[in-house]
């Protein structure tokens, strides 16, 4: 799989995808951010924005809706008919972190910190002791947004010195609240400290900003590890690997009008506290964009209906690969292991959407692509995460597979995968969609 002569016509993917997602990693600190780089890479390709607010024409081609940290993006091909189902890749654009409270000017001692919410099912000591950046965005007062990315060394969450705390090596114990808060300098504090120094950051006028999203990351840029570089360590793997994987598999098979299904891309905000919201797997935004889809090409609700019974998902999220250290944490006949290709994730309860159609679907696509597969379920023991998977399947009444790339460190500021995984999931993405 290293040379593209030897990967079949739906495997066009290579090592040099995986530098690529390391450089969307870097410049995607937040969903809005995220959703920003996918639209530009999108408009390259020859997809246009179409607005929500407009009326929608069935002219073919690739077209995209953005909302918030949320992306749909779609191609239709020409002959398309009002019925033509769908094949969609589903993914999500946020990550456990820290985010700024709305009065976020606080302080202690004479040191001045920012006051933050734990969002998601985060690592808290991850981030701790680590060179923190601030991104996100800001609302105006005439409701325009406008994106922030102080990319470099601004906040910092010490962790208590082990002199203060002879236990911590026997179980460190983290209270959210008062041990999570940044500290970003000394001396006095002054409410609108940080949003007048965002705004200065954004290069708009403090007075005009209403609101604002924001959140901390990472500074150190994702890396090659390893003796012989078979690794990436990087932030924000789950979920922006599967974004990036998907974005490309859809701009790859664009153009192409033999396709028996429209390729479709939805990457959601806020799976990681529970996909509710407007922005999220649980809102109206997939199913509404697919039935203007059908609608704006003349169909009827018959036609919507025959559509979304023949559409398929793969909800494409990070899994888990075996640890090393805790190998007895996982099922003990089941060990994905990083550079095997991607995952079929499996839970009878549920929690991922995987049926044996599903199975057979992603064999397929995997054989056709050329890409090795493994199969993850949880040990009985260790109840499993849930992913948009399931979500997808009832609320719009459509197959979904559960799939993903197994990964280590999952939910910490910094993550683990290997370096051929993202491409193998690229190039099975590409073939899934072609059907």
């Amino acid at each position: 799989m290293s040379s593209a002569a030897s990967r079949p016509a739906s495997a066009p993917f290579g090592p040099g995808h995986t530098d690529d997602l390391m450089s969307f990693l870097a410049a995607s600190p937040s969903p809005y951010h995220a959703v920003a780089n996918t639209a530009e890479r999108l408009e390259k390709a020859g997809f246009r924005r179409v607005e929500e607010t407009a009326a929608w024409d069935g002219t073919s081609g690739g077209k995209f809706v953005t909302r918030g940290g949320a992306i749909i993006a779609w191609y239709v091909p020409e002959g398309a008919t009002a019925h033509t189902p769908y094949r969609i890749v589903g993914a999500h654009t946020d990550s456990p972190n820290l985010r700024v409270k709305p009065h976020p000017d606080m302080g202690n001692q004479g040191w001045r910190q920012i006051a933050v919410e734990i969002y998601g099912g985060t690592l808290l000591n991850t981030w701790l002791d680590r060179d923190l950046g601030l991104a996100g965005r800001l609302t105006l007062r005439d409701g325009s947004h406008h994106l922030v990315n102080v990319d470099r060394p601004l906040l910092r969450v010490p962790q208590l010195a082990i002199h203060l705390d002879r236990s911590a090596n026997d179980g460190l114990k983290l209270d959210r609240q008062r041990h999570m808060q940044p500290v970003w300098g000394t001396g006095e504090v002054h409410e609108g400290d940080l949003v007048a120094f965002v705004a200065g950051e954004a290069g708009v006028d403090a007075e005009d900003v209403a609101g604002w999203d924001l959140m901390v990351h990472a500074v150190d840029a994702p890396a090659y590890l390893g003796r012989d570089r078979e690794l990436v360590a990087g932030p924000r793997m789950d979920n922006l690997l599967s974004v990036h994987a998907a974005v490309a598999a859809l701009i790859a098979v664009a153009g192409r009008d033999d396709l028996p299904y429209i390729p479709v891309l939805a990457a959601f905000d806020h799976e990681e506290n529970g996909s509710e919201a407007d922005t999220g797997a649980q809102g109206p935004l997939l199913g509404t964009v697919l039935e203007r889809s059908v609608y704006a090409r003349g169909g009827s609700y018959e036609d919507r209906a025959r559509a979304f019974a023949s559409t398929v998902c793969l909800s494409s999220d990070t899994g888990h690969a075996v640890h090393p250290n805790y190998a007895e944490r996982h099922d003990p006949t089941h060990h994905p292991r990083v550079n095997g290709g991607p995952i079929l994730k499996v839970n009878v309860n549920q929690r991922y959407a995987t049926d044996g159609t599903g199975r057979a679907l992603f064999a397929a696509a995997c054989e056709k692509a050329g890409v090795p597969w493994q199969t993850f379920v949880s040990n009985n023991d260790m109840p499993c995460g849930t992913t948009i998977g399931p979500i997808t399947a009832a609320r719009h009444g459509i197959t979904t597979v559960d799939i993903g790339v197994a990964i280590l460190s999952m939910h910490s500021a910094r993550e683990l995968c290997g370096a051929e995984d993202p491409y193998l999931l690229a190039n099975s993405l590409v073939a899934f969609l072609e059907g």
